[in-house]
């Protein structure tokens, strides 16, 4: 099994024409992922990559029956994007674009309340599992499959978490990353509700950071469960000092009492084994054996 993704998921990729998105098509195809369609107003009833083009996704889903996509679109668009996928009802959307505007993301929240539509990002590296699909941009020679579910709030130590589970002599069964925006499509709690629902992952490595409050609502759902799968918890930024502004909107509202230590130290009272710095955590998950 997997979580959202695998490599039987038709896949449509929003944008497809453009520069970026051609680059890392031809590379998620190389991997394995059933790209089925492209999507490209005005361009609809060509060809791209080998792929049908479409004017909007809706069409795209009535001719391939997809039910993922991933979006290359600036992030200007993305609203009018999300809103098409939304509306064809696709399962799982993956943003890439970053500084999505504030009032847009409000918005998309809104749409996203009560659809069948996932979202993944903005500014994310997207979704990937190992050996069999990709939606995103990651580089992929670092993935190994395994049964280590990752999810990251930080793109860059999304790869690095990705590293020490292989340095653990494990790998994973999905890897997940949430976005570094302000504001994302969804957070810890639908992602350890996944992976809990996965067979195939034996255990969770979630990676927080400062700002904002994604990895506490974590750590309260984590506290909640009956049945616990381990999870391996690391917070960035632990080496900055908690009295430097970050400007974060999430320290302004609470007035800078949410803290790195204060975030370690809510996971640790869910039961969430927490690493004190990012290459320890492939000694915790060698405990784990």
């Amino acid at each position: 099994m997997s979580v959202f993704l695998n490599k039987n998921t038709k896949v449509l990729v929003q944008g497809i024409t453009g520069t970026q998105a051609s680059f890392h098509t031809q590379k998620m195809v190389a991997y394995g992922t059933k790209i089925v369609a492209g999507v490209s107003p005005n361009r609809g009833g060509t060809k791209h990559l080998g792929v049908d083009v479409y004017n909007s996704t809706i069409e795209a889903v009535k001719a391939t029956k997809a039910t993922a996509s991933v979006m290359f679109v600036p992030a200007r668009f993305v609203k009018d994007a999300i809103k098409e996928a939304v509306e064809a009802e696709l399962e799982t959307v993956v943003v890439i674009a970053s500084g999505v505007p504030i009032k847009d993301m409000m918005e998309i929240k809104a749409m996203l309340k009560g659809s069948k539509t996932l979202l993944i990002g903005p500014n994310t590296p997207g979704i990937i599992t190992p050996d069999e699909a990709c939606l995103g941009i990651f580089p992929e020679n670092i993935h190994k499959k395994g049964n280590i579910g990752v999810v990251s709030r930080s793109s860059t130590l999304t790869y690095e978490a990705v590293i020490e589970t292989t340095r653990a002599g494990m790998g994973q069964s999905t890897v997940i990353g949430l976005g570094d925006d302000m504001i994302v499509g969804t957070d810890f709690v639908e992602i350890i509700k996944k992976f809990h629902e996965d067979n195939n992952t034996k255990a969770i490595l979630m990676i927080g950071r400062q700002g904002g409050m994604y990895e506490e609502t974590g750590a309260e759902y984590y506290a909640g469960l009956k049945y616990k799968k381990p999870i391996i918890g690391y917070i960035a930024g632990s080496t900055i000092s908690t009295q430097d502004k970050m400007g974060y909107a999430g320290d302004i509202i609470t007035r800078g009492k949410i803290t790195t230590e204060s975030k370690k130290e809510t996971l640790q009272k869910a039961g969430i084994m927490v690493a004190d710095s990012i290459n320890r955590i492939h000694q915790l998950l060698e405990n784990l054996k």
